[in-house]
């Protein structure tokens, strides 16, 4: 497989063109449809080569998956330039590339999944990570038993057979059962993890035979960066205290203002992003929805607020959890979604508190909203023989307001019909202070 990899390079013109790809700093989920445009590009205007140029220790398994599927199915060549260090998903994306090239003092490996405090992930996630570096190493024609020694430290590996001869690993730390195999450029090269040793892009291009070549160097563009901030647990959990807040004040207010805007604005970017770098998928989806109907069910049809509406909180939480999630989390990135689900919902319950703080004493609450006061209960006695009357809404009810009837200012409630400012209503009957009305019949007049 190298050999003829190398034929192909080989043959390559002096005069060429050459897509120049850094893969650097850590592997998120907004690198993969960087990575897949590319190639996508490639695949139009057929460059002599695509270059990966990494230095990365590594990040979510999910988005390296992702990019490791793209460049197994380029129909243009690709190189991994490990300039410095391939670690953890590095080295799977690495080990996709038809050649890989490194600099003198690089690294490769260590490629288990661990969390923030360097604890093993689940052996779930640890077989996956295994077997995917397996399979990549071997469709490339690498030794796949070194790959998984990678992954997993209880694994011994004491030689490997390249192409018919059998080179023991005695020199290589890892070799042996209770430590992880990482790889100097040196040791690469010897174990066949590696083509060669060059030192810089120049020299690279120059040993693929393309010291002439046009290079075009590729970056994330404005949307990608965009995708890759907004996919950030913590920044997914800003959005969602902001969703959050602008609901609490949109359901506070009568008809549909900034708060129902902003709102929305920012669960569409968190729902957005989500799709576009495939940590949601439909299920996701449906459960946030089912969640946000059994709270609507609860807030216009059921009193109170009881299972239906606590069910419908949990299985938003829930759908919003998932979503912060790729399809094999490791630790460090179930704990970052947990933390920032925490920070949304805690956010949202303070900034919640602040805001309605804030809102009641405005002069826009005082203007539409029934205040409890000595004015409103100084109404209370005699209100008994009102019932049957018809009067005007003074404030929005939703389902609680104010209504003029017969020169009286009284505090009102519907049955649950929500009923706009400047309503005709009649009195159903009265309750200490309060009166129940309903909307006025089209045959009643005022």
């Amino acid at each position: 497989m190298v050999i003829w990899v190398l034929g192909i390079f080989s043959v390559v013109s002096p005069a060429g063109l050459v897509y120049r790809v850094p893969i650097q700093g850590m592997i998120d989920l907004g690198l993969p449809a960087y990575v897949e445009r590319v190639i996508e590009q490639a695949q139009e205007e057929g460059p002599d080569v695509i270059i990966f140029d990494i230095d990365t220790f590594g990040g979510r398994i999910d988005g390296a998956t992702r990019i490791k599927d793209a460049i197994m199915s380029s129909p243009v060549p690709t190189v991994a330039f490990i300039n410095r260090r391939a670690i953890s998903a590095g080295a799977l994306i690495s080990l996709a590339c038809e050649k890989i090239i490194m600099t003198r003092g690089a690294t490769i490996g260590a490629a288990t999944a661990v969390d923030l405090e360097g604890k093993k992930a689940s052996e779930k996630v640890i077989s996956y990570m295994r077997e995917e570096m397996s399979a990549t190493a071997e469709a490339r024609g690498r030794p796949p038993r070194i790959a998984e020694a990678m992954v997993d430290e209880e694994l011994e590996v004491p030689y490997v057979i390249i192409e018919g001869d059998t080179v023991r690993l005695d020199d290589v730390e890892g070799s042996r059962e209770g430590k992880l195999i990482t790889l100097t450029t040196e040791k690469a090269i010897r174990l066949a993890m590696a083509d060669e040793q060059q030192d810089s892009f120049e020299e690279v291009l120059a040993s693929l035979g393309l010291g002439n070549a046009t290079v075009i160097n590729f970056a994330p563009n404005w949307s990608e960066r965009v995708v890759r901030f907004i996919t950030d647990p913590i920044v997914s959990s800003l959005l969602m205290t902001i969703g959050f807040l602008g609901l609490i004040f949109e359901i506070k207010t009568p008809g549909f203002g900034v708060g129902g805007i902003i709102g929305t604005l920012a669960l569409a970017l968190f729902f957005g992003s989500s799709f576009i770098a495939q940590l949601a998928s439909f299920t996701e989806v449906l459960i946030f929805l089912g969640g946000l109907s059994l709270l609507i069910l609860e807030v216009v049809a059921i009193p109170g607020f009881g299972l239906a509406g606590i069910g419908g909180v949990g299985l938003m939480l829930w759908g919003m959890y998932k979503m912060l999630l790729g399809e094999f989390p490791t630790p460090d990135q179930l704990e970052r979604a947990f933390v920032g689900l925490n920070i949304g919902i805690l956010g949202a319950i303070f900034g919640g508190i602040l805001l309605l703080r804030a809102f009641v004493t405005s002069k826009f609450f005082r203007k539409h909203v029934p205040m409890s006061s000595e004015e409103d209960y100084s109404v209370a006695v005699g209100l008994e023989s009102l019932v049957g009357q018809i009067g005007v809404t003074l404030t929005a009810c939703m389902p609680s307001g104010k209504a003029d009837v017969g020169g009286h200012q009284l505090n009102i409630t519907t049955q649950g019909e929500y009923l706009d400012k400047g309503a005709s209503v009649e009195i159903i009957s009265v309750e200490g202070n309060t009166a129940l009305v309903r909307h006025a019949p089209p045959t009643k007049k005022e």
